[in-house]
Parts: C-alpha cells; sequence; structure tokens
C-alpha cells in the first residue's frame, strides 16, 4: 500500500489540480499543504474529511489503509484468478473518456446477450 503523502500527491495530479486549488478547499497555504504530500506534516482529520468528499474517495484509501479508492462493498471480490473488482474498475477509470464509454458499451452489450430471452421457433 501507498503512504498518504503519495496517494494525496496521485488524486492531486489524476485531477490535474494545483496544489493552491486544495490549500484553498482546505483553508491553509499552499506550503502548509505541500508538508502534507512531501510527508513532512500529516494530515488533519478535519482534511481527510473534506478530500474525502471532494475526491470520493473512501478515506482508508486516502489515510493507505486499502488499496481500493472507493468504499463500495464488494470490490474485493475476485472477478478473475488474478483481478479483483476493485482492480477492474480502478483500469477501467483510468481509460481516457472514449476508452471507458466503450467498456461501458461492450457491458451494455454483454448484459443484452446475456438476458435475451430470444427462442428459435420450431
Amino acid at each position: 500500500m501507498k503512504p498518504t503523502n503519495q496517494i494525496l500527491l496521485d488524486l492531486r495530479e489524476d485531477k490535474d489540480i494545483k496544489q493552491s486549488v486544495i490549500a484553498e478547499l482546505l483553508g491553509m497555504s499552499q506550503q502548509q499543504y505541500s508538508r502534507y504530500e512531501t510527508g513532512e506534516s500529516e494530515l488533519p482529520l478535519r482534511a481527510v474529511r473534506v478530500l474525502v468528499e471532494y475526491y470520493g474517495v473512501s478515506a482508508e484509501y486516502i489515510l493507505g489503509m486499502k488499496d481500493v479508492m472507493y468504499g463500495v462493498p464488494g470490490l474485493d471480490k475476485k472477478m478473475t484468478k488474478s483481478q479483483t473488482a476493485g482492480d477492474v474498475l480502478s483500469d477501467i477509470l483510468s481509460l481516457s473518456e472514449e476508452g471507458r464509454e466503450f467498456i461501458a458499451e461492450c457491458i451494455s452489450l454483454r448484459k443484452l446477450k446475456e438476458t435475451c430471452s430470444c427462442t428459435s421457433r420450431e
């Protein structure tokens, strides 16, 4: 699992946001927020609460207690021999918007195929 400072950096960079924006959200200076990303200071609980809401991830993820970003039940369920549902979701979210749309279309088509009650007429 990653340390909290690396998670903070990754979350911010994934959204292409400057430190000053997050610092303002947390009501602090950019220099203070920078100390959280470098690991020089520990993130206070009130900041964790704000960041959980802002990024839409679980507190356990921000604190480095879980590898899965979202506090959704079942994400640790195995989908294949080597991947959990959380791994698959993380992979999907890392794709471009076009890639995510393609995956959503594939899922819709597969669901349609599996629920289709088309039978041949005799």
